[in-house]
C-alpha cells in the first residue's frame, strides 16, 4: 500500500514538472511579416511583436532599376538592423493583369545572379524564384515551364555558394487550376532538380478568407505526389479588408478571418508547413477606398481589430 501511494506521489510530481513546459511550449510554424514600407520597422506596435521574419517582393529586373534598387537596399539593411531575415521574392515589373512581358531564360539568369551577388553580402538567404507564378499579374501565369526554369536558374544562382540558404522552388496561388499548373511545372524539371524543389510557397488568401481548406490541401497534395520531401511556407496571406467587390470594407471580418489563417497551419503543420508571413502590416493610405488592403494597421501605424487579434495569438507560435 505504502509503495502503491508513493508511486502515485512520484507520478503526480513529475506530472506538476512537466505541466508548465507543455503549457508554454509554442507551436512549432514561424510567423513573419509581408510588407513593402521600410517604416514598418520603427512602428513601436511592430517591434512589440518581435518579429524575425519578414518578406519582400522586387521586380525581377531590379539591377536596371536604381530607385527601386535603393528601396529594396534600404529594406533590407533595415530589417539587418534588428535581426530580421528577409524572404526576398522575385516577381513581375509590372503587375498589371495580363500586361507583363515574359523573360527569357537568359535574361532571367542575367538577373537573377546580379541579384544574389547583390543582396547575399546584405544577410539575404532566403530567396523565392517567382512570386504568385500562377496569377495573370505575372507574365509566368501561361507558362508553368518557364517558371519551373526560373527556379533552375535561381538555384543555380544560390544554392552551390550558399548552401544553407533557402530557395522556394514555386510560389503559388489559391485558385482554379492550381494543380493542373503544378502537374505542369513538376513534369518539365528534371529528377534531380525535382528533388531540389523542396520549398514551396502557398498563397491562400481564399481558402483563408472563404472559410475552407480545399486549395490548401489540394496544394500540399500535388506538391508532395512529385516530391514527398516538400514543405511548405504560407508566402502570402491573411485577412482581407477590403478586395474588389468580393469582400466589401471591414476589418472585423478580416481579424476574424486571422483565426482560419492559423488554423490552416495548424492543420497541415504535420503535411510540412513550416512558415506563414502575413500580409500585410501597413494598410494604403486611402484604405477602404483601394481595391485590395490587408492591412493589420492604418497608414498612420494605429492598430486595427485584425493587429489586436495577431497580438494575443502570437504568443503561440515561433517567430
Amino acid at each position: 500500500m505504502k509503495k502503491t501511494f508513493a508511486l502515485t506521489i512520484t507520478a503526480l510530481l513529475v506530472a506538476l514538472a512537466l505541466a508548465p513546459a507543455a503549457a508554454n511550449a509554442k507551436i512549432p510554424i514561424r510567423v513573419g511579416i509581408g510588407d513593402q514600407q521600410a517604416s514598418m520597422f520603427d512602428q513601436p506596435r511592430f517591434q512589440a511583436r518581435k518579429f524575425k521574419l519578414t518578406r519582400y517582393f522586387i521586380p525581377w529586373n531590379i539591377e536596371q532599376n536604381k530607385a527601386q534598387l535603393a528601396l529594396a537596399t534600404a529594406y533590407v539593411e533595415r530589417a539587418r538592423k534588428d535581426h530580421i531575415q528577409v524572404l526576398l521574392h522575385i516577381s513581375s515589373d509590372d503587375l498589371r493583369i495580363k500586361k507583363a512581358k515574359l523573360p527569357s531564360v537568359a535574361a532571367y539568369r542575367t538577373q537573377i545572379k546580379k541579384i544574389v551577388a547583390t543582396f547575399r553580402p546584405l544577410g539575404v538567404r532566403d530567396f523565392g524564384a517567382w512570386n504568385e507564378v500562377n496569377h495573370a499579374s505575372q507574365p509566368t501565369y501561361k507558362s508553368p515551364t518557364r517558371a519551373a526554369d526560373f527556379f533552375v536558374e535561381a538555384y543555380r544562382a544560390i544554392k552551390p555558394k550558399c548552401s544553407f540558404c533557402n530557395v522556394v522552388a514555386l510560389d503559388v496561388l489559391d485558385q482554379v487550376g492550381v494543380e493542373r499548373y503544378m502537374r505542369s511545372f513538376y513534369r518539365h524539371l528534371s529528377s534531380t532538380y525535382r528533388q531540389r524543389a523542396k520549398l514551396v510557397g502557398i498563397h491562400n488568401y481564399g481558402d483563408v478568407n472563404r472559410q475552407r481548406t480545399t486549395f490548401t490541401k489540394s496544394i500540399i497534395s500535388q506538391s508532395r505526389s512529385f516530391n514527398k520531401q516538400s514543405r511548405f511556407w504560407f508566402t502570402e496571406t491573411g485577412g482581407l479588408v477590403k478586395f474588389g467587390r468580393s469582400f466589401p470594407c471591414s476589418e472585423e471580418r478580416a481579424k476574424n478571418r486571422l483565426k482560419n489563417m492559423f488554423s490552416l497551419a495548424r492543420t497541415y503543420r504535420t503535411s510540412g508547413v513550416e512558415r506563414l508571413y502575413v500580409y500585410n502590416w501597413t494598410a494604403p493610405p486611402n484604405g477602404c477606398d483601394a481595391r485590395f488592403d490587408a492591412g493589420l494597421v492604418n497608414f498612420d501605424g494605429s492598430p486595427r481589430p485584425g493587429y489586436t487579434y495577431l497580438a494575443a495569438a502570437l504568443p503561440n507560435y515561433e517567430r
